[in-house]
């Protein structure tokens, strides 16, 4: 079980570390390429939530990410036992839940500097961060779970 936890930590740890990088090398809108024109580090502050929403909603944030943070630990502890694909999701968006959270009560702001562009549609994916992407992975590890767990039920019937 503490495997899971410390995934959740690496991640934080890893989010925090290159938010931190970020912040003491690069100025506001400074842009480093790495595989030009297609990955980029872009240095960009969100004060809202995905592609800026809500922006300057930090109560409502911590509401919700408390009450998220709240939930995972819930199920990781009353119904993923057992169930190794659902407890990595649940301890991946943890750990991108944390490190978002981190960034909204230290600093009233996200650090996001991810900046990709997808070449066959040509489009600018919104800039984003270690949290942001574990937030996004740990959901898909989650509907892969979902349906496996769904296709198992339906054999157990059968």
């Amino acid at each position: 079980m503490f495997i899971y936890y410390a995934i959740a930590a690496v991640i934080i740890a890893a989010d925090q570390f290159t938010k931190w990088l970020v912040l003491q090398n690069m100025e506001i809108g400074e842009r480093i390429p790495v595989i030009e024109p297609y990955l980029g580090w872009l240095s960009h502050r969100n004060r809202g939530a995905a592609w800026g929403m809500l922006e300057g909603q930090m109560w409502l944030f911590a509401i919700i990410t408390i009450a998220v943070i709240a939930g995972i630990l819930y199920y990781f502890h009353k119904h993923a036992k057992g169930q190794p694909l659902f407890q990595l999701s649940l301890m991946v968006i943890l750990g991108g839940a944390i490190g978002n959270f981190i960034d909204r009560m230290l600093r009233g702001e996200v650090v996001d500097f991810v900046d990709v562009l997808i070449p066959v549609i040509n489009y600018d994916f919104p800039i984003f961060n270690i949290a942001d992407a574990a937030l996004t992975i740990g959901v898909i590890l989650m509907i892969i779970f979902v349906i496996y767990d769904e296709k198992q039920e339906k054999k157990k019937v059968s």
